[in-house]
């Protein structure tokens, strides 16, 4: 494991030597506003997080779902959609490495297919597979979100 790739809870720490100190700290700033997404928003279904954590003009490059646009509105409906085929849905953070206005995560997502998901019926199995995101952070609010779950593992794991 590398030095800036910490585990849940960890955070980088602060070296007042360092002449990028504030950077450092605004980074270590910007992994808090990620992890509240991801804990809240995530992992307890609360959309009311969204408002103090996305910026106003966000954007999603991860592709959602027909007719969702690539903002924040993208947001709620991957929690909705996600919570309702997967009531159980559980976001676990196994890396995060904030650089500058950058938050880079490996992530596991777990779940049990009780619900419809991507217009199939549950099939009562249970789904881990791995995430990987970046996010943009400007004055304290995610302005950009890029992600890339291993969807033909969660699609084998689902016997779709």
């Amino acid at each position: 494991m590398s030095a800036t790739t910490r585990p849940t809870g960890a955070t980088q720490p602060e070296n007042p030597n360092d002449s990028d100190s504030t950077v450092r700290s605004s980074s270590v700033d910007h992994a808090r506003v990620v992890r509240r997404l991801i804990e809240e928003g995530f992992n307890r279904g609360d959309l009311k997080v969204l408002d103090e954590v996305l910026d106003p003009k966000y954007v999603e490059h991860q592709p959602v779902a027909p007719g969702v646009p690539p903002t924040r509105e993208a947001v709620p409906a991957m929690i909705r959609a996600l919570r309702t085929g997967f009531p159980d849905f559980h976001l676990s953070i196994e890396a995060i490495d904030p650089v500058k206005d950058r938050v880079w995560l490996r992530l596991r997502a777990t779940g049990t297919h009780k619900g419809p998901f991507m217009g199939h019926p549950p099939s009562g199995r249970s789904m881990s597979i791995d995430v990987i995101d970046a996010v943009r952070v400007r004055d304290g609010r995610i302005v950009e979100h890029w992600g890339v779950p291993d969807h033909l593992s969660l699609l084998e794991q689902l016997g779709l």
